[in-house]
């Protein structure tokens, strides 16, 4: 078998498990990374990349040359060093841009704030509601920052959420929502939808939604369509654009290892990003967004002219020290490249999925849709539906050097990241998930 070609058929053994490692092609990422150590120094298996990844070496070095820099230039860093603080923000726009499928060179894309902050100002560009069409359309179950930005969103102007937000919900007989619920949904009430806004890996199930299917059926009916692509960006092949999706947002602190509460991204669609009439596309100025050939004329322009792209959106100057280490991670991807890690995914995850199937519990329950089921597949994330004692049994991994994360009321998250996790770590968790009471 070629490095390059994909595994079809599984075993269960720990030497097929060392065989793959053997042949990844990717084997070498995972030396990049900072991997943490149990008690007894030995690697812990880290399947908790989709709530916090891992730090990249060079993250500590990049920070480091931005103090240095500091405290050598000072003020002088802004224009005196490569790059620039000035400009530190331009650095992502084509790794961003490849990252999630912007089109290159467009302005579509600029990394900035934390994922709520953007969800919120995106909503006032976006949400614009008008005659019949006041509602948002959101999913259940979203992670709550989403459900709490959504309703205070509406309160603040004045529509009660209790009206003007519709959730879809699984139905009784499955843990997952199928398109045809949004579908059915638009068919019912699309001419009062302004907004669909949905997760693009759901958090819980890490169910992958079908993006481009969900953008035509919104626009079909008038809606404008965002995605909170959180557990989707670095995990999942992205084409933003040639979906036609209107906007996205997302973390870095996930599969994107930039760190505790890293810097994040937005995208905006090339039609939306270039039209700078506030009155069609409103949002709210901040000197980062201005005009950049006016940005230090200050007080002699009070009238905000926004960049005709994505970065008009900025509020203020970029966090340098908190973006350091999102270009230490990005590095990373660009190298690899999507297909790559998409590739390894599919098998990494698929292993997983194999082992745990081929011998049925009684205690627990792959509740993640299988690759099939969605038009690029399964994501990284595996959920696993705990039937008595999750946590106590969750408990009982940490103990034997798993690290994953356990979400009320009964359910443990796995998630294998390509970037740094084995084939090693599958099986090893396999065999421990399998000797628990």
């Amino acid at each position: 078998m070629s490095e390059t070609s994909v595994k079809t058929e599984f075993e269960a053994s720990a030497d097929f498990a060392r065989e793959m490692d053997q042949r990844d092609p990717l084997r070498e990422c995972r030396a990049r990374f900072e991997i943490p150590k149990q008690k007894s120094g030995e690697d812990v298996i880290y399947f908790c990349g989709n709530s916090l990844g891992l730090q990249p070496r060079k993250a500590r070095q990049y920070v480091e040359e931005e103090l240095d820099a500091w405290r050598d230039l000072a003020v002088d860093a802004h224009f005196g060093k490569d790059p620039s603080w000035y400009a530190y923000h331009e650095v992502f726009r084509d790794s961003g841009a490849r990252l999630v499928g912007a089109k290159p060179g467009a302005g579509e894309i600029v990394m900035m704030n934390s994922l709520t902050v953007n969800l919120h100002l995106l909503m006032v560009s976006f949400f614009l509601p008008r005659g019949k069409r006041t509602k948002i359309l959101m999913e259940a179950p979203a992670f709550p920052s989403d459900t709490y930005a959504i309703r205070t969103h509406l309160k603040s102007m004045w529509l009660d959420p209790d009206e003007h937000l519709i959730v879809v919900t699984p139905r009784e007989d499955k843990p997952t929502i199928d398109v045809e619920q949004i579908e059915e949904i638009l068919q019912a009430q699309g001419e009062e939808i302004a907004l669909i806004l949905i997760g693009g890996v759901n958090f819980f199930t890490g169910q992958v939604f079908d993006l481009e299917r969900i953008t035509a059926l919104g626009h079909e009916h008038g809606c404008t369509v965002g995605f909170d692509l959180a557990h989707a960006a670095g995990n999942v092949p992205l084409q933003l654009h040639d979906w036609n999706v209107d906007f996205a947002a997302w973390c870095s602190y996930k599969y994107l290892n930039s760190g505790p509460g890293a810097v994040a991204g937005v995208f905006i669609h090339e039609r939306h990003a270039t039209n700078t009439d506030l009155r069609e596309r409103p949002r709210y100025g901040g000197w980062w967004g201005n005009d950049p050939t006016k940005r230090f004329r200050m007080h002699l322009e009070p009238e905000f002219e926004p960049v005709p792209s994505a970065e008009s959106w900025q509020l203020s100057n970029p966090p340098i020290l908190a973006m350091a280490p999102l270009r230490a991670s990005l590095e990373i991807f660009d190298e690899v490249g999507m297909d790559r890690l998409r590739e390894k995914s599919r098998q990494l995850t698929g292993f997983l999925r194999w082992l745990i199937e081929r011998k049925p519990s009684d205690k627990f329950e792959i509740i993640t849709p299988p690759d099939e089921t969605a038009s690029f597949g399964q994501g990284c994330q595996l959920s696993l539906l705990v039937h008595d004692q999750p946590r106590e049994r969750f408990k009982a991994l940490e103990a034997a050097g798993v690290v994953g994360d356990f979400r009320e009321p009964n359910v443990i998250r796995i998630a294998p990241t390509p970037l740094y996790n084995t084939f090693t770590d599958v099986w090893c968790f396999v065999e421990t998930l399998s000797q628990l009471p």
